[in-house]
């Protein structure tokens, strides 16, 4: 049984995790450390110099910034110091407007800004920025999470830094696992869905509302590769009118609208937009088709987005693999209880997500991240329909272990560890193209 104080803590990590966010989460992060260093300095910078993490710079190179139409780092980096508020957290650039991209057009014109890889950056997720004017300059940096400043500088008098206790596991190369989470297991992750007090839930009916209205505005305009909007105007004569046509359709729409740059906010997960959609939107979808209670629902994506951060905890906030394998395994647990299944089932589909996603790469943030968490949807509903029938991947079978814990530290280590050649390789594919 979980206590009132262990759950309030586990209440408190979704509330830190789970949270809007304004266009892809990694520019975001970018904007809002030139954001806060702008307003350090006083003024528009007339130098800015960049150095990100090899994750950071993925993930932002080729995503669309919201309300700009356009793609990548430049932009999003002189909107930062041009409109950007760090008081807004991640929806930094909610401000942006017709006139504001004009303005940082015209300040990509006079190329003040200079963008570099951080070589050997302390943390995967890296972010640091100084800005210049005249004999003025600031310092900032983000480490670990998203908005998460660790030094703060001007005219090399030190404004704020972060003290080594405060750092992860008091190891600023940890990416996983902060000493400030919960230690969760899978059973503490289905005994707090299944059993908290409802109304201690109900906030997470906001990730519903947010990446419900995003997904619709996809299904009614264009963006991204309109993947959303193919399966649900083209794909009835090869998917059919199904529960996981549905998943499909509305989830991918949510990504179409956040990777394509609509000026919408989504909720996020673990630092992700597209892990936010991926946890909440399939769960959302098999909820309506089923005529799932409110209650149903709630607990079912408490379960979903839980288990993501479950799994996050030890892979770390950005990794080589592809955080839709992550956020569809959660999904795949809500899906499982929305059926009426109990812990073993989601045990069961769990290690049968596991089986079969664990490898898929993240090539970066970008519109094609919809196919790959469609990839994800059906999956997990495939996972969720196995374990609902008894049939579970056995632990004689590739990375599997009886033990689920085990078996989430088996996909976690390969994703943190054993993957990292493979994102530098990824990275050096993307830049050299």
């Amino acid at each position: 049984m979980i206590n009132t104080e262990q759950r309030q803590r586990i209440i408190g990590l979704i509330n830190r995790e789970v949270v809007p966010a304004v266009g892809c989460t990694e520019p975001a992060a970018v904007s809002l450390c030139v954001a806060k260093a702008t307003e350090l300095l006083g003024c528009t910078p007339s130098e800015i110099k960049v150095r990100l993490s090899t994750n950071i710079l993925k993930n932002a190179m080729g995503v669309g910034i919201p309300g700009t139409g356009m793609i990548g780092l430049p932009i999003a980096i002189a909107l930062g110091a041009l409109i950007g508020k760090s008081e807004y957290g991640l929806e930094v650039l909610k401000d942006v407007n017709d006139e504001a991209v004009a303005k940082g057009k015209e300040y990509l014109d006079s190329h003040n800004i200079d963008i570099k890889l951080f070589e050997d950056a302390p943390s995967n997720l890296h972010i640091d920025v100084e800005v210049c004017h005249d004999t003025d300059r600031v310092r900032a940096t983000i480490s670990r999470e998203h908005t998460n400043f660790i030094y703060l500088e001007k005219n090399r008098a030190v404004i704020f830094k972060e003290e080594p206790s405060a750092a992860a596991g008091g190891n600023a190369n940890d990416d996983a696992e902060s000493a400030e989470d919960v230690k969760l297991d899978l059973l503490t992750v289905w005994e707090f869905a299944a059993e908290s007090p409802l109304e201690e839930l109900e906030f997470i009916l906001e990730a519903r509302r947010l990446n419900r209205a995003a997904a619709q505005l996809a299904l009614d305009e264009n963006y991204g590769h309109c993947l959303g909007r193919t399966m649900k105007d083209c794909g009835s004569p090869f998917f059919g009118d199904t529960p996981v046509a549905h998943m499909i359709s509305l989830t991918s729409a949510a990504c179409d609208a956040r990777m394509g740059g609509a000026p919408v906010p989504v909720m996020s997960n673990s630092g992700s937009g597209n892990q936010g959609i991926c946890a909440t939107m399939p769960v959302v979808a098999y909820a309506e088709d089923i005529n799932a209670s409110k209650e149903q629902l709630i607990r079912a994506l408490i379960l979903s987005h839980l288990t993501s951060i479950y799994i996050k905890q030890s892979l770390g906030r950005l990794s080589a693999l592809c955080g839709c394998v992550v956020a569809s395994t959660g999904a795949a647990s809500g899906l499982v209880y929305l059926m009426g299944g109990g812990y073993d089932q989601v045990a069961a589909s769990v290690k049968n997500m596991v089986a079969n996603l664990t490898g898929m790469i993240c090539d970066g943030a970008k519109p094609s991240c919809a196919m790959k968490i469609s990839s994800g949807v059906s999956t997990a509903m495939m996972s969720a329909m196995m374990a609902m029938q008894g049939h579970c991947v056995s632990s004689a079978e590739g990375i599997i272990d009886d033990d689920v814990d085990r078996t989430i530290r088996n996909l976690t280590s390969i994703g943190r560890d054993a993957m990292r050649a493979t994102d530098l390789y990824v990275l050096d594919i993307m830049t050299c193209k």
